[in-house]
């Protein structure tokens, strides 16, 4: 009998290391996650242009990363971004604001998880002045 019950607590024992090695690995959180890459490349696409600097950026449950302003671009992001797209990051150009019309492509790019979800988006400017005046000194890709 004292053989049998020592049996059992050992397997009781056995199972409750288990589901509290199993409890300890689960990450709890309320928030969804939100860490992407943000990149500006030389380039007319985020596949063969060259890129010029990059940053990560962590934005849930806190921001971070090695953006120089985390903070501040992640609240552009989360005000600019419904539903996972980041076209609210382009704004009309100030009118009084004056580029060159040559043709020398600057990409952006938001390449990680947004909210959760898988999420890669790009955009094509004709140069890197157009690039500024569009985003009209965002925090998001002022690095």
């Amino acid at each position: 009998m004292l053989r049998r019950s020592t049996a059992v607590s050992a397997s009781a024992l056995l199972c409750l290391a288990g589901t509290a090695g199993i409890a300890e690995a689960r990450t709890d959180s309320l928030y969804a996650p939100s860490a992407v890459v943000l990149s500006i490349g030389k380039g007319a696409d985020a596949g063969s242009a060259t890129v010029l600097r990059a940053v990560t950026l962590s934005c849930a449950p806190t921001a971070g990363g090695t953006h120089p302003a985390p903070e501040y671009a992640c609240a552009e992001l989360k005000a600019t971004s419904p539903g996972g797209t980041f076209e609210g990051l382009l704004t009309s150009p100030a009118p009084d604001r004056m580029c060159p019309q040559h043709f020398d492509p600057v990409t952006i790019n938001v390449d990680g998880v947004w909210e959760g979800s898988r999420t890669s988006w790009q955009y094509t400017f004709a140069n890197a002045c157009t690039m500024d005046a569009t985003l009209n000194g965002g925090a998001a890709f002022t690095f």
